[in-house]
C-alpha cells in the first residue's frame, strides 16, 4: 500500500497533473499566518495550478511573513486589510482591482479570531463586546469581502469564493466555545451568500477541516488530545493533511465544482459522519 505521505508528495510535485487547470485565474487570498497555516497549503495549490496570486493581510507583522513565504512566486501582490475597516477592504480591493485588470475569480477567505478569553471557560461566560468581536471577524468579514469581489467576479464572468470552517458550527466541541458560535454564523452566511450571488455566476462553498496543528488551533485548549481522538474514531484511523484540505480548495476553486454552491465540504477523514 502507497503511503498517505508518499502520494500526497508525488500528488503535489507533480504539478504537471494540474498546472493548467487555473491558468490565468486571478486569486485573492486572506488568513496566511505562516507556512503551518491552511491559507498558505492552499496558496501554494492554486499558484501550482497555475493561478496569478495576491494576499491580504494585517499589519506589518504578517506582512514580513507573506513576504518571506512568498519570495520564490512570482511577484505576488500584497495588501494590508483589516477587515474590521470598510475603507481599508475598498482600498485592498481597489489594489486588487487595478492588478488584475478589473477582474478576480476565486477569493479564499481563511479568517477568523475570538478572544482568548472567549476560549475559556463556558461559552455562557462570553462578554457581549467579544462576541462582537468575533462574529465581526470571523463571520462578517466573509460578507463584506464578497461584496467588495462581487463587481470584480463579474467583470470575470463569475467566480469562487471559498471559506474555511470547523465541526465545531455543528457540534459541541468542547473549549471552542465563541468560535463555535462564530463559525455556524460563517457557515449560514455561506448558504445566503450562495443564494445572493448564485445568479451571477458566483459561487460560496466553505470547508470544514479537521484538527490541524495550525497557529490558530493551537490557541484551543487540549488540542493534543482532540486531535488524537478524532484519529482514534474517523473512519480513516488518521488526521487530514494540510494538502488535503488545499486539494479540496482547488477543486472547488476550479470549474470541476462548477455545479457546487452553499455546501460545505467536510475534509476531515471521516469523523463528521461519527455519532461516538
Amino acid at each position: 500500500m502507497i503511503k498517505l505521505e508518499t502520494m500526497l508528495e508525488t500528488e503535489v510535485k507533480s504539478s504537471s497533473a494540474y498546472a493548467s487547470i487555473l491558468a490565468g485565474k486571478k486569486v485573492l487570498i486572506s488568513g496566511v499566518a505562516n507556512k503551518r497555516s491552511i491559507a498558505w497549503a492552499i496558496a501554494q495549490m492554486l499558484y501550482e495550478a497555475g493561478a496569478e496570486v495576491a494576499f491580504s493581510y494585517q499589519g506589518d507583522r504578517l506582512k514580513e511573513t507573506v513576504l518571506e513565504l512568498t519570495q520564490d512566486m512570482k511577484s505576488p501582490l500584497l495588501v494590508d486589510c483589516d477587515v474590521t475597516k470598510d475603507d481599508m477592504i475598498s482600498s485592498a480591493f481597489q489594489s486588487v482591482s487595478d492588478r488584475f485588470n478589473g477582474k478576480l475569480d476565486i477569493f479564499v477567505h481563511c479568517l477568523a479570531f475570538a478572544p482568548k478569553e472567549t476560549l475559556q471557560g463556558g461559552y455562557i461566560s462570553t462578554e457581549r463586546e467579544h462576541f462582537a468581536i468575533a462574529q465581526d471577524i470571523s463571520a462578517y468579514s466573509l460578507t463584506a469581502m464578497a461584496r467588495a469581489a462581487r463587481p470584480l467576479m463579474n467583470n470575470a464572468g463569475g467566480g469562487s469564493i471559498i471559506t474555511l470552517t470547523y465541526l465545531g458550527a455543528e457540534r459541541v466541541v468542547p473549549n471552542y466555545n465563541m468560535m463555535g458560535i462564530a463559525k455556524a454564523s460563517l457557515e449560514a452566511g455561506v448558504r445566503y451568500l450562495a443564494q445572493d450571488l448564485g445568479q451571477e455566476n458566483i459561487r460560496v462553498n466553505g470547508i470544514s477541516a479537521g484538527p490541524i496543528k495550525t497557529l490558530a488551533a493551537r490557541g484551543i485548549a487540549d488540542l493534543n488530545t482532540m486531535m488524537n481522538r478524532h484519529a482514534e474514531i474517523s473512519p480513516l484511523r488518521r488526521n487530514v493533511e494540510l494538502e488535503e484540505v488545499a486539494g479540496t480548495a482547488l477543486f472547488l476553486a476550479s470549474p470541476l465544482s462548477s455545479g457546487i454552491t452553499g455546501e460545505v465540504i467536510h475534509v476531515d477523514c471521516g469523523y463528521s459522519i461519527m455519532a461516538m
